[in-house]
């Protein structure tokens, strides 16, 4: 067990924040407290990790090391490393504010506070790509990542029939944990379209010589030797009265259905964007991703002075590469602060670039094969698109045709899009692409939702924890 005590008393004030305790956020806080930077790292979740290496520490799984495979184990030196470094914790706790002044709210136990931080850095990971078929808002049908949260921190597996489908190299893994851990399913239905290999090609030769190709390879086998898998798929829908039951899916041209309890979706996943944009961090649009990510440079450095993004919320690249850039954030920092000196952070950077370049070194190979196909990003007719306000692709194509809207921002004064509680970042990629396609042009020219703080939900009684002074009320509504 990895024991991580929280910190007993906020300061008003830190060298460094640090949001997000994932494989980037705990190399960036440990690095930067061993530096000397009073450090907080800040995490939403009750244990370190992120999503990658979630409850590396506390698994019920210790016993059966295999079951998650030796990557995931990596997480337990990240963690151990951070332990280590004298950084202040606070684990369980809401961000719901960075502002362009580095003031950060957070909420935890009820209880709100402000605190104020000389560099800011985050670490928010990626979330799972939205995948709005028909059904996929009924009980049964939930998110591969979902199902790989429930095996790592409590050692649970689906029972029944069970379906996997969707494109990416996490599909493959979760299909290969599963089994490591007795669980099979009746199929995996493979959206990946066809016509990627050709795109894929060009980008072979850096993939061979890349780390990720012995483990692909060896995934591929133990899953394709032990489930049956249906490749080519191009239509999907979740199908039952109350509940999933089939789903019927197109491959080779012909429609089949299969019956399943379950149902899990994956086809990649994008930057978390939303508390980025929110602090007025400048979004672009990656067309190879397909997805938007902050504008930052080689250190991380964001559009807003004093604060950075590391990990996949820069960009998807893995959880290596996400340590590795979080330590570049971490060394950055360090010299805003002062505390490096000379040239003394390039050259400490100059071994972590050659190691980033090795695992970026065939990342264009996994980004063309594992390309969504466009009937999988965006919805149309009765599909939901907006789950929170219960939106469908259709209201949207007909609030573009009728009404002429031109972007996601003012689609919210129609249909209410983004406003519900996730504030877009389960819909915010359909919902552009859906209007990009409607319009015909590309989601550059849609934009993305414009964001103000609370990122997250707050309650009233949270707010009114703060102490009453103008300036914190101003803090509170500003946007």
């Amino acid at each position: 067990m990895i024991e991580l005590g929280q910190v007993a008393h906020l300061d008003a004030s830190y060298d460094l924040v640090v949001i997000g305790a994932g494989p980037a956020g705990l190399a960036c806080a440990a690095q930067a407290s061993a530096g000397g930077a009073r450090t907080l790292l800040v995490d939403e979740n009750a244990a370190p990790g992120g999503q990658i290496y979630r409850s590396v520490g506390a698994t019920p799984l210790r016993a059966r090391r295999d079951i998650l495979g030796a990557d995931y184990w990596t997480g337990e030196e990240l963690a151990s490393s951070f332990a280590a470094s004298g950084a202040a914790y606070l684990a369980g706790a809401t961000v719901w504010q960075v502002s362009p002044e580095r003031e950060i709210g957070l909420s935890k136990d009820g209880s709100a506070r402000l605190i104020d931080a000389r560099h800011v850095v985050m670490a928010t990971g990626a979330l799972e790509r939205p995948f709005p078929i028909p059904g996929w808002t009924q009980p049964g049908v939930m998110t591969a990542g979902a199902a790989q949260i429930l095996l790592k921190t409590a050692g649970a597996t689906a029972t029944g029939r069970v379906v996997l489908a969707g494109s990416g190299p996490l599909l493959w893994l979760i299909a290969a944990q599963s089994l490591a851990a007795g669980r099979s399913f009746s199929a995996i239905l493979d959206t990946t379209p066809k016509a990627n290999w050709t795109a894929a090609l060009a980008h072979l030769p850096s993939f061979l010589a890349s780390p990720y190709l012995a483990k692909g390879l060896k995934l591929l086998r133990r899953v394709r030797r032990e489930i049956a898998v249906v490749s080519g798929v191009t239509a999907l829908e979740a199908e039952g009265d109350g509940r999933l039951e089939r789903v019927r899916y197109v491959a080779g041209g012909e429609t089949r259905t299969i019956g399943a309890d379950h149902l899990f979706l994956h086809q990649g996943v994008t930057p978390n964007v939303n508390m980025a944009s929110a602090a007025g961090c400048e979004l672009v649009w990656d067309d190879l991703q397909l997805c938007w990510r902050p504008k930052a440079d080689a250190w991380g450095r964001t559009s807003v002075p004093g604060i950075a993004v590391a990990g996949d919320g820069a960009g998807i690249a893995g959880a290596e590469a996400a340590a590795l850039r979080g330590s570049l954030a971490a060394l950055d920092a360090l010299d805003a602060l002062g505390l490096l000196p000379g040239d003394e952070k390039t050259r400490r950077a100059a071994p972590l670039r050659k190691t980033l370049a090795r695992y970026d070194r065939g990342r264009g190979f996994l980004d063309a094969l594992y390309r969504p196909a466009k009937s999988f990003r965006t919805a149309d007719g009765d599909t939901i698109a907006c789950r929170c306000e219960e939106v469908t692709g259709g209201q949207i194509r007909a609030a573009v045709a009728d009404l002429h809207v031109a972007g996601p921002n003012q689609l919210k004064s129609f249909l209410r899009c983004g406003m519900g509680p996730c504030q877009g970042r389960l819909c915010g990629l359909t919902v552009s692409e859906t209007i990009a396609d409607a319009r015909g042009v590309s989601p550059a020219d849609v934009g993305y939702y414009r964001l103000r703080s609370p990122v997250k939900p707050i309650t009233l009684a949270e707010i009114a924890t703060l102490d009453q002074t103008e300036a914190d009320v101003k803090a509170v509504a500003r946007g």
